[in-house]
């Protein structure tokens, strides 16, 4: 299962957070941008629990992670 993650950081903060997405398991691309959300990245997960972990134990413990969005990819 693939899913987009929108990640809104603290000021200053995106190329580092971009730098550590990148280094993670599963994270096929992170990419900042200008405006919000401030970092888009794409994620592979096995299932739905693979995700949730990615998201929620691994990006969101990111220093300078504010916010997440996940959009999962049905197509």
């Amino acid at each position: 299962m693939k899913a987009y993650v929108l990640i809104n950081v603290r000021p200053g903060k995106s190329r580092a957070v971009v730098a550590k997405l990148r280094q993670l398991k599963g994270v096929r691309s992170a990419s900042a941008c200008w405006g919000r959300p401030d970092v888009f990245a794409l994620i592979d997960a096995a299932n739905d629990k693979a995700l949730a972990a990615s998201v929620l134990d691994r990006i969101q413990r990111i220093a300078g992670v504010e916010s997440t969005d996940t959009h999962i990819v049905i197509a």
